[in-house]
Parts: C-alpha cells; sequence; structure tokens
C-alpha cells in the first residue's frame, strides 16, 4: 500500500471554497487502477491547512496516475483556476510506503 498527502494553507477565508471545490471534485481519479481512497482533511487548530489523503495499492499505481493524461488534464484545470490566489498555491506533497498495519 502507498499513501500519499497533498497538504496547503489556504487563506483563510477561502477555506470554505476550497473544502466545496474538492467536494465537488472530478473524482476522475477514482476510476484509476490501483487508487484506494481520497480524504480531504482539515487540520483542527489551523482550520485554514488542509490535506489530500489519497491511499494507492502500490507505488506504481500511483505513479502511473501521475504520468496520466487525466492527471495532467486536472491539474492544468488547477492553473487556470479563476482565482489566481489560490491557484498559485504550492502544496506539500509527501509520499509514504505503508511497512505495517
Amino acid at each position: 500500500m502507498y499513501i500519499v498527502t497533498s497538504t496547503v494553507e489556504v487563506p483563510k477565508e477561502k477555506t470554505d471554497e476550497v473544502i466545496s471545490i474538492y467536494r465537488n471534485r472530478s473524482k476522475l481519479v477514482d476510476t484509476v487502477k490501483g487508487f484506494k481512497s481520497f480524504h480531504l482533511l482539515q487540520n483542527d487548530k489551523k482550520k485554514h491547512e488542509l490535506t489530500v489523503h489519497m491511499i494507492w495499492e502500490s507505488k506504481e499505481s500511483f505513479l502511473s496516475w501521475v504520468r496520466s493524461d487525466q492527471f495532467k488534464k486536472i491539474h492544468e484545470l488547477e492553473k487556470n483556476y479563476p482565482d489566481q490566489e489560490l491557484a498559485n498555491i504550492v502544496p506539500k506533497v509527501t509520499q509514504y510506503s505503508v511497512v505495517a498495519t
């Protein structure tokens, strides 16, 4: 199993907007081979810190997704988001190999 997180700090006044974007996400990734689950996490102490948490069957499954046209399409849409303040936020991405359960 492989876990990937992507954490961002958004402007406090735009937190609800970003949460809404993720609630209405395209879900293209949900159909990708090897994809297991998606969660959007909100930090209890810093409400404007959001983390995308994705679980994959393997690192190879994740890398296949990252190299796909679907991945490129979704991330191009993000770059062209009308709110440039949100579009320019760079997430902290962390990848984990599950070594015990």
